[in-house]
């Protein structure tokens, strides 16, 4: 894809980490994403679609970007997401256009995860 193709899109998103190796288990078991160690406080990952990466050095703070995944079964993931350690924090809901969820992975971090209605 040519660079201007990319102006303007997300390229690449970066999360704080408190634990590398808990969270690449956690990523790996929920949505089996690829990882690639990068010395000892950097991981990258790849979901196929998206690259990223967790680090150590990051300040942990609340808030920022939330990240919403795409899930056909959300029922489903919720609860690979508690069996893997995540916690729920807002349970599926419905909005204009679907339903989602919110978790926290073992280092704080706040996703989502929608589906079609």
């Amino acid at each position: 894809m040519p660079q201007s193709e990319h102006d303007r899109r997300i390229d690449y998103i970066e999360f704080p980490a408190t634990n590398l190796e808990q969270i690449k288990a956690f990523y790996t078991n929920l949505f089996n994403w690829k990882f690639t160690d990068y010395g000892p406080t950097y991981t990258a990952f790849e979901d196929g679609r998206l690259n990223g990466g967790f680090t150590t050095a990051a300040q942990m703070g609340v808030g920022g970007t939330l990240v919403v995944i795409y899930a056909v079964n959300l029922e489903a993931v919720q609860a690979a997401v508690t069996l893997s350690g995540g916690k729920i924090v807002k349970k599926i809901f419905e909005f204009p256009g679907g339903r989602r969820f919110h978790f926290t992975d073992p280092s704080g971090n706040e996703l989502a995860v929608w589906s079609d209605p």
